[in-house]
């Protein structure tokens, strides 16, 4: 078994302090026998005031948590999924990417958001990614101490073609970091990771921005681990039942994984579907 730590946070609108956040949690994960620790999206900053998250946001080589989170990697001897962060592109335009930065600080992986998140709620909230986020074309995995692991995004989450892809690419671990609204949270949220954890025969490990934010926005939180039989095994709780921000463990067991798709070979019987 290995184990992985998973960060729920409350991301606010100062990198400085978010920062210091995940850098406080690497050193609490390594303390907690972790190999591993797995943040949210958007784990950087959170503010949907663009043209004051505009003023934060640096390209990739500037970005000032990234460097902090590469060098709290290296000092603790910790690899780090970083869920997402916003990063400026040379056309101008915004990626939400995701970062896989091993125990000496290098950046092993990284994935763009693919799945624009374009919704109008029944609540009233109205969001368009697409309006500044330029999408992803890339499925990305990467082989860490848990096992080889598959790259998503939050919204990605409702698109079966790229966990299908991640299926086929054999992942031991799906990470899927989130910053899910309250009302889909509440409707899809343990749906969604237990159906991609058993389509993939694989453990889902979601880190989920929780609670009440800076921005005004409420995320629904409930970090999670589903093992690949589809059991959750982890349920980090939200703001609705008094959980806030924290950090969690889970052991990732390579054996269930063998077990699992041994009984139920469901990968092994996939065939190509006419189109």
């Amino acid at each position: 078994m290995v184990r992985a730590a998973l960060l729920q946070m409350t991301t606010g609108i100062d990198p400085g302090a978010n920062g210091k956040v995940i850098v406080d949690a690497v050193a609490a994960a390594r303390t907690g026998g972790a190999e591993m620790l797995f943040t949210p999206e958007m784990s950087g900053l959170l503010d949907r005031q663009r043209d004051r998250a505009r003023s934060s946001i640096r390209a990739e080589s500037e970005d000032t948590v990234l460097i902090q989170v590469r060098e709290a990697a290296r000092r603790h001897g910790m690899w780090v999924h970083i869920g997402s962060l916003a990063v400026q592109r040379p056309d101008g335009m915004l990626a939400n990417r995701a970062f896989v930065v091993d125990s000496s600080g290098e950046i092993r992986a990284r994935y763009d958001k693919m799945h624009m998140f374009d919704v109008d709620l029944a609540s009233g909230e109205t969001w368009r990614e697409s309006s500044a986020y330029h999408p992803g074309d890339e499925v990305v995995t990467v082989e860490t101490p848990v096992g080889r692991v598959g790259l998503a995004i939050c919204y990605d989450v409702r698109f079966p073609a790229l966990f299908e892809a991640l299926g086929r690419a054999r992942c031991d671990v799906i990470a899927i970091p989130a910053a899910f609204t309250v009302p889909t949270g509440r409707a899809h949220w343990h749906l969604l990771q237990r159906a991609r954890a058993v389509e993939a025969s694989a453990y889902v490990l979601s880190a989920a921005q929780v609670g009440r934010h800076q921005d005004g926005r409420e995320t629904f939180g409930h970090s999670i681990a589903v093992d690949p039989w589809g059991e959750v095994i982890l349920d980090m709780g939200g703001a609705l039942d008094g959980r806030g921000a924290g950090l969690g463990f889970v052991d990732v067991d390579h054996a269930r994984i063998a077990e699992v798709r041994s009984q139920l070979p469901s990968l092994a019987n996939r065939r190509p579907v006419a189109t």
